[in-house]
Order: structure tokens, then C-alpha cells, then sequence
């Protein structure tokens, strides 16, 4: 198992999600809890696809955090 970092962007009407170690790697909701299935289903397509076509599966490197500051 691996752990990739995604990151989810409302974008005005519905989510969007993309994972920074797999290029390309996208995927829409209309929810977050939408996004987050949706780009589970893409993360496991991206990593069959690159498997099936013989393509190394990159290795998750980016790490994702948050920091709270006064606004």
C-alpha cells in the first residue's frame, strides 16, 4: 500500500482533486465526500494503467500539511 498526498480545491460549484506525485491524476465531485471516493477510483486507474503499460509507479513523496495563523 502506498499513501499519496492529494489535494481537494472547492471550485465554485462542485471539488476538485489532484494527486502532485502522479501527473495527471484529476477527478471532480459535487461533494467532498464525492472528490475523495472519485479520486481514489483515478489514483487506483493511474497505478493500473501505468503497471499494465510496463511505466514505473512513482514513489509519493509530497507531504501535505496545514498552519493556522490569525487572519
Amino acid at each position: 500500500m502506498k499513501a499519496y498526498a492529494v489535494v481537494y480545491e472547492w471550485a465554485g460549484n462542485n471539488y476538485s482533486a489532484y494527486v502532485p506525485d502522479l501527473p495527471g491524476c484529476v477527478s471532480t465531485g459535487k461533494s467532498l465526500k464525492g472528490v475523495e471516493r472519485n479520486i481514489r477510483e483515478a489514483i487506483e486507474g493511474h497505478v493500473k494503467a501505468l503497471r499494465d503499460f510496463g511505466e514505473p509507479i512513482p514513489e509519493p513523496k509530497t507531504k501535505v500539511g496545514s498552519i493556522e495563523v490569525a487572519a
